[in-house]
């Protein structure tokens, strides 16, 4: 019975899919750009030797230069022009967002609606393309200091990089952007899951070639597999929990009619950030490694600060937990205004029981979300810290990660959310059409 249900549910599924023509052109803008992005991951940089930029990522594969290549869809190890990817947009947003708590000018272009959106958007783009070449003169004066990495050394070398590095940023930037507003789902998170989906298959080559020659027992290897699958479980699980606030509103009589008196609730997830907060962190944690690069051969003390904050390292575990948390609050705050909220209630006449109207139901509103903030942000670190001690003791693929899991279940997750919105705006705009006819008959 059930399963004749389901097969029936399947069935007009699939009806609509093949009816909604807009849904359809969507996905295939979504996938020709993402194959586009994949296709500038193999456009090799000018004057890099590829046989020497292969060998130094196989050298430090296991640290911040391989975590790169991961989110780069490896284009780090081939220097493709994409090879800075799209962080230095994201590290952009992270400064723009907190500038706009804090400066007052930005604070008010926030409130001022889709003109200041626009404006923010703009300030972001500049910022991206200043430390796109900040972090672009870094991997340049790094490759130099690299023995036989750089066919023809010198400044017209550091300059083309920089062109070409900044210049894929850019273009992916753009790319980002037309996904999410011609395609299906987030432009810049899809751009970093297919990145990381895209080697997923060498990645467990890898992995498997390691159980081969012994490298990793097959008790190890079994282990890790469970573990990966119980990491999935549990980011399933934990991003579609969620915890329900009844809302009530009070009966209200128009003329001869009665209005109102219906009960709701509103949801609030454990995990409101999402995958952003270790996306912000491990942005940040890059910097480490451009510092690397404009030290080679430079002060002692720099060269420490990154080996201190090298992959798998006590200060980069601490400082990776604790970058999660401040985002997980941080990015809460940002979408998730307990005070607006609490007056949207109160103008529709909406009301907590038991919670007076106005401050008191603002406050109700921020003491359950700093709570589930705090369990969202341990989750995060849990799912993000775990994977990485036994990489950097065991010398696992990144792929299999806990961030990488992380950010390729919740996008995938978010993308078939709207993928259903959009398979439900069209089963009702049919029904809107269908009863039209109806009336004109």
């Amino acid at each position: 019975m059930a399963s004749a249900a389901e097969q029936l549910a399947s069935n007009m599924s699939l009806g609509v899919f093949s009816k909604a023509t807009e849904l359809k052109r969507r996905l295939w803008f979504t996938l020709g750009a993402l194959i586009v992005y994949r296709i500038g991951t193999y456009i090799p940089v000018p004057g890099v030797d590829p046989a020497v930029m292969a060998a130094l990522m196989q050298a430090h594969s296991t640290g911040l230069a391989g975590m790169f290549n991961m989110f780069g869809g490896g284009a780090l190890g081939r220097m493709a022009v994409f090879a800075l990817n799209i962080m230095p947009y994201i590290s952009a947003s992270i400064i723009i967002q907190l500038m706009s708590s804090a400066v007052p000018q930005l604070e008010a272009l926030k409130k001022e609606g889709e003109q200041g959106r626009k404006r923010l958007n703009q300030y972001t783009r500049y910022l991206t393309v200043i430390i796109a070449v900040f972090q672009a003169y870094g991997i340049a004066i790094g490759l130099e200091s690299q023995a036989g990495a750089v066919i023809d050394p010198g400044m017209f070398f550091r300059m083309s990089c920089v062109i070409t590095l900044v210049g894929g940023t850019m273009f992916l930037m753009w790319l980002g952007e037309q996904i999410t507003s011609r395609g299906v789902g987030n432009g810049t998170s899809l751009i970093i899951m297919s990145g990381i989906v895209a080697n997923l298959p060498s990645a467990a080559a890898n992995l498997l070639e390691m159980g081969r020659t012994g490298a990793l027992s097959p008790f190890f290897i079994l282990f890790f597999i469970v573990l990966a699958v119980g990491t999935i479980a549990a980011i399933v699980f934990i991003e579609r929990a969620q915890r329900r606030i009844n809302v009530q509103y009070p009966k209200r009589q128009v003329g001869n009619r009665m209005f109102g008196g219906d009960s709701t609730h509103m949801p609030l997830k454990i995990n409101t950030s999402g995958v952003i907060p270790p996306i912000f962190a491990s942005s940040i944690l890059l910097i480490p490694a451009t510092l690397s690069g404009f030290a080679a051969g430079g002060p002692a003390w720099v060269q420490w600060i990154s080996n201190q904050l090298g992959h798998g390292q006590p200060g980069y575990m601490f400082l990776y937990a604790f970058m999660i948390i401040f985002f997980s609050y941080f990015y809460t705050a940002v979408v998730f205004n307990p005070e607006e909220t609490a007056d949207n209630l109160k103008k529709y006449g909406g009301f907590i029981p038991g919670i007076r109207p106005g401050s008191a139901t603002a406050a109700y509103f921020d003491r359950v979300l700093t709570r589930l903030t705090t369990v969202g942000g341990l989750y995060l670190v849990a799912i993000c810290l775990l994977p990485e001690i036994l990489i950097s003791n065991y010398g696992v693929p990144f792929y299999f990660g806990g961030t990488s899991i992380l950010i390729v279940v919740s996008v995938t997750m978010d993308t078939v959310t709207q993928v259903q919105s959009h398979l439900l705006a069209h089963q009702y705009e049919g029904l809107i059409r269908k009863s039209r006819v109806k009336g004109r008959r």
